[in-house]
């Protein structure tokens, strides 16, 4: 189905692998001691956004003075803790299986980098991507197309022969920015 395309892109979390649920429960965790909460649909709404985005919107939504990169850091310590017991790969993850060794393949992610390498690897998917791109890989990460353009450069593909697999509006939004197509798995 997606053989016209050169290389392929996935957004890792929510997309190829169902972390979102541990994401949620690492929020409501950190929050607590601080006496604060989320709201579920802002949280949504940020999806494919790097954490400390996220912190911001959740420290602006209480008026607090924290610091929104000790937050974030806070969440993924509590992440790391929580996500390889609880991490599974989604149904797409059959294209990625589909397409490996066929076309060259990238994770462009909102999570770090090294978390993104250490889950890939932990499933035994890591040998299935020729590149990884975190948010902290580039200075402009989703909704900017940023992660995406530098999948494509370093996979060797032009951004105009590249598709990208997203289930949140950010990652569509960098897709269309970096003129590829994509498709929204929220739809499949």
């Amino acid at each position: 189905m997606y053989d016209r395309y050169e290389g392929l892109i996935f957004d890792m979390d929510g997309t190829i692998l169902d972390t979102e649920p541990t994401h949620r429960k690492a929020w409501h965790h950190v929050l607590t001691k601080y006496d604060m909460h989320y709201d579920a649909d802002v949280l949504t709404a940020l999806n494919g956004s790097p954490t400390w985005r996220v912190a911001q919107a959740i420290i602006d939504a209480h008026q607090s003075t924290l610091d929104a990169y000790q937050l974030a850091a806070e969440k993924t310590a509590a992440v790391k803790e929580m996500l390889f017991d609880s991490v599974r790969p989604l149904p797409l993850i059959d294209v990625v299986k589909a397409y490996h060794g066929r076309r060259p393949m990238a994770v462009g992610t909102g999570s770090e980098h090294s978390m993104a390498d250490a889950l890939l690897r932990h499933l035994g998917l890591r040998d299935c991507f020729q590149v990884i791109v975190g948010a902290n890989d580039v200075s402009n990460p989703k909704p900017a197309p940023d992660t995406f353009l530098r999948c494509a450069e370093l996979m060797g593909v032009p951004a105009e022969k590249c598709v990208v697999f997203e289930d949140a509006d950010f990652g569509i939004e960098a897709a269309k920015r970096a003129n590829m197509a994509y498709v929204d798995v929220r739809i499949l």
